[in-house]
């Protein structure tokens, strides 16, 4: 693992380009609005030393340090962003805070074994929980509350394919918590059109992901870490031999630590040498202005949106989508349907596209239709991280002194904590129940050179796209995505 070369993070310094960091997303335009001046912490100027040496401050980066410095205060921990804390997928994403984990029970069951399978699941739900304590232990205000994600059926194929969801949950002696709703139950909780019921499971809370980023980048600091902002990464320095310890690279110093972590999510792929390690794919979203009560709760002749109890919300449609009700009542929801990038590219350009916002839009409205006449406020997206067999991982090498964790195909405000408290336990040397998880140690294959990875890539965007017509068209389950699920880890 030697990464090498121009700066290796150096796709985020073209990001703002001119705009200031707070239309990167709604969540950063609150956290603005609420007095976060989104000025850069200093950068690094100058060779130091370190125990831990992190790339990224992102969640994964930032849960990394405050495990580390809950458990060892006296540990010297260095973080490296080539932005601002926060600046990726940590605080654009869509507020989801789930067990959910990229690979189904099926597909661990298939390579690990039903009970590692089901140890690795009820660790992601303990997850939910775990970052709720610590966002009150740590005084975090970031509108968090567990309400549960409500999945809707709204076709009969797509209510038969709930129904399986709900079956396997209770094969898996009901690790995930899942009951079915009928159409009321269903509609109770999220008034949108054409509902013939769902599933709901309790382990996912509703958060204002950047608020929990900025704090959480406050509370590292209270610790003891430091953190090095506008000081991207040109080279990660791997031990080699027994001797001397890995270091890291940038323009202005150099970090010498006893291990040092890779936390980049997609723009690791940015790092000469590991360009074929995840692809980047973006996720766009949109959000509402503020709704009226009436909106939610119904005036009488309409049947309101609902949502009060913090839920989440999705439908089980093949091209994902994910939305919540906001603090400040707004709708927030997003999909994906924005192409991939030949050459796995990162460009600010990409966060913005006016045909998938108008599709997001479209496809809200068609949920809740008393949505129409009101304003959409915000449009924003960003890429995120997805491994060639959509398995997430985590790991240290102890040969190199390089770990990492990532890969978490937008499921990362969860599993980053649980990354966090693993690459904690091994960086510690600690023989505990997380480091056994099957999740730890594991190693992707890469992804094909480019143009095969740009077909992939698309042509499985195009499938789901296809599959969801397919199935408005005939009323049954998509050949389409029968053929594409082995690869998308279901």
């Amino acid at each position: 693992m030697h990464f090498h070369g121009k700066s290796a993070v150096s796709v985020h310094d073209a990001a703002p380009a001119g705009r200031p960091y707070r239309d990167l997303s709604l969540w950063f335009d609150q956290v603005a609005e609420a007095g976060d001046s989104l000025q850069p912490r200093p950068g690094l100027d100058g060779s130091i030393e370190a125990d831990v040496c992190i790339v990224g401050a992102g969640l994964t980066g930032l849960w990394t340090a405050y495990y580390l410095l809950r458990e060892q205060p006296t540990l010297r921990v260095v973080l490296l962003e080539a932005q601002i804390a926060g600046f990726g997928a940590s605080g654009r994403n869509g507020g989801w805070c789930s067990s959910l984990f990229p690979l189904s029970i099926r597909g661990l069951a298939r390579r690990y074994g039903r009970e590692q399978a089901l140890t690795m699941r009820r660790a992601m739900n303990h997850t939910v929980d775990e970052v709720g304590a610590a966002i009150a232990a740590e005084g975090i205000e970031c509108h968090w509350t567990k309400g549960g994600t409500v999945n809707l059926a709204r076709s009969d194929v797509q209510l038969d394919r709930v129904r399986a969801e709900v079956e396997i949950d209770a094969d898996a002696e009901g690790v995930d918590g899942y009951v079915l709703l009928s159409a009321a139950e269903a509609g109770e909780r999220v008034g949108a059109s054409g509902v013939l019921g769902g599933s709901y499971t309790p382990h996912c809370a509703r958060v204002q992901p950047a608020m929990l980023v900025r704090g959480l980048a406050r509370a590292v600091e209270r610790l003891g870490g430091t953190i090095f902002e506008h000081s991207p990464v040109l080279e990660i320095r791997p031990r080699i031999g027994v001797a001397g310890d890995p270091c890291v690279a940038t323009e202005r110093g150099v970090v010498r630590a006893r291990q040092v972590i890779r936390a980049t999510e997609a723009w690791t792929s940015t790092l000469p040498g590991s360009e074929r390690e995840v692809a980047p794919v973006y996720s766009l979203m949109v959000a509402t202005e503020p709704l009226p009560a009436a909106f939610w709760d119904g005036d009488g002749s309409t049947m309101g949106a609902g949502l009060s109890a913090g839920e989440t919300f999705t439908d089980a449609r093949h091209l994902l989508i994910y939305g919540q009700r906001t603090a400040d009542d707004r709708l927030a929801f997003g999909g994906r349907g924005a192409p991939y990038h030949f050459g796995s590219r990162i460009d600010p350009a990409f966060d913005r596209s006016d045909q998938v916002f108008g599709a997001l839009r479209e496809s809200l409205i068609e949920l809740f239709p008393s949505l129409r006449g009101h304003r959409f406020s915000h449009g924003w997206g960003g890429p995120l991280g997805i491994a060639r067999d959509w398995h997430a991982s985590v790991g240290l090498d102890s040969t190199t002194g390089v770990g990492w964790a990532g890969g978490y195909v937008g499921d990362g405000v969860g599993t980053t904590n649980l990354a966090g408290r693993t690459l904690t336990d091994l960086v510690l040397g600690r023989d505990t129940e997380l480091t056994r998880l099957p999740w730890v140690g594991h190693q992707s294959r890469r992804w094909e050179p480019e143009p095969l990875r740009w077909l992939e890539m698309n042509a499985g965007l195009r499938a789901m796209t296809a599959a969801d017509a397919e199935e408005r068209l005939t009323g049954r389950p998509s050949v389409a995505a029968r053929l594409m699920s082995p690869f998308l880890g279901h």
